[in-house]
């Protein structure tokens, strides 16, 4: 993953290809293929037949979103967009926090103009300027993201640990998920293995993004690749 948004936030397109032939096609398909997006959109060598094999994993897999991913990845690859939906470079991350939030953290906003992704938090900060409306009305410009609540992100920490080879992990896990506070328990229990971890967080952003993405084509709009709201060498 790290390498995956070094690659994206650099601009180049070499290191785009280099960072995905790397990677392989077993995980982060979604994080792959906004790379690979960028990367056909700035004629890198290389790029095209990576995207195929990309779309190929994508839609054998098809997770939430990656139909929607594979269908711009196509579309990119024969230098068109689509006419029927929106293009708009969004901040997948920042649209899934918005997404994953309780339910009683009310909507937050997608701006039209910008694709960043605002809790509605931050527009009741007195000390907060307003972002300059660019000409747009303000009704046109924002779109409410309201949350889809926690069952999906515990979905995601069951599906994962059916994944688990360690019997150790699987029960442990399994504990943690049973009743009020699985969340904070799941964490702790991977603090203990490393390596699952790491795979725990690639499982899950990628899962996020997909459903980030499917959230938008529903909306109306396609996500194109928006760089990183943080330097590559915070990225986990």
């Amino acid at each position: 993953m790290a390498e995956l948004r070094r690659a994206l936030y650099s601009g180049d397109g070499a290191a785009m290809v280099a960072a995905v032939s790397a990677a392989g096609f077993d995980g982060c398909l979604q994080l792959m293929g906004e790379v690979l997006i960028a990367a056909l959109d700035r004629a890198a060598a290389g790029a095209d037949h990576l995207a195929g094999r990309c779309v190929a994993a994508l839609r054998a897999r098809d997770w939430d979103g990656d139909r929607q991913l594979a269908d711009t990845l196509e579309q990119a690859r024969a230098g068109g967009r689509s006419g029927e939906l929106i293009e708009l470079a969004v901040d997948l991350e920042l649209l899934a926090d918005l997404l994953d939030a309780g339910p009683d953290s009310g909507p937050g906003r997608l701006d039209l103009l910008t694709g960043e992704a605002w809790p509605e938090a931050a527009f009741e900060d007195e000390s907060m300027d307003e972002p300059d409306d660019e000409g747009a009305d303000d009704g046109e410009r924002w779109l409410a993201v309201w949350p889809l609540g926690s069952r999906s992100a515990y979905r995601d920490m069951a599906d994962f640990a059916a994944t688990r080879t360690d019997a150790g992990l699987v029960d442990r896990l399994e504990i943690a998920l049973d009743g009020r506070g699985a969340f904070g328990r799941f964490k702790h229990v991977l603090a203990d293995w490393p390596e699952d971890r790491q795979d725990w967080f690639a499982f899950s952003d990628d899962r996020r993004r997909g459903r980030a993405r499917a959230w938008l084509v529903d909306a109306g709009y396609r996500a194109r690749p928006s760089r990183p709201t943080s330097q590559p060498e915070d990225a986990a």
